[in-house]
């Protein structure tokens, strides 16, 4: 018994050593947030954004000449297609004016609204990870 308990601490031992001696290089890159990505069209501001977990960032832009707000999430790194939901809608409604959704692999999104003069709920989830905003921008 005496021998097996030496083998594991010896193991042990070894795991940690390994570990300590591997490169830092190995280390998972620290991911950069997503930059708005235009998709809302020209004329569209940001007014607003919120982390997506540490897997991306939604953004709430807005166009002065139309009135509308228009949201989209995007994710830090485009990769395999995973589950995206996005919706908008003046605060208020009972119903959201505008979704959009799917397996994505980089951005969901935009969904519209006219919402001059009015606040704005937008919310949404991007891979199991839950999102949103709701009684901003008023005005």
């Amino acid at each position: 018994m005496k021998r097996v308990v030496q083998g594991a601490v010896a193991a042990g031992v070894s795991a940690v050593a390994l570990t300590a001696l591997a490169p830092t290089a190995s280390a998972a890159p620290a991911t950069a947030t997503a930059a708005y990505n235009g998709a809302c069209g020209t004329g569209y501001k940001t007014v607003n954004s919120t982390p997506v977990g540490s897997i991306g960032t939604a953004y709430l832009t807005y166009n002065s000449a139309t009135g509308k707000n228009c949201a989209v999430a995007i994710r830090n790194v485009a990769g395999d297609p995973v589950s995206m939901d996005l919706f908008i809608r003046r605060s208020g409604d009972e119903i959201y004016s505008d979704q959009d959704g799917g397996l994505l692999r980089s951005y969901v999104g935009p969904v519209y609204v006219d919402a001059a003069g009015s606040c704005v709920d937008w919310w949404g989830q991007m891979d199991g990870v839950n999102f949103g905003k709701h009684g901003t921008n008023c005005g």
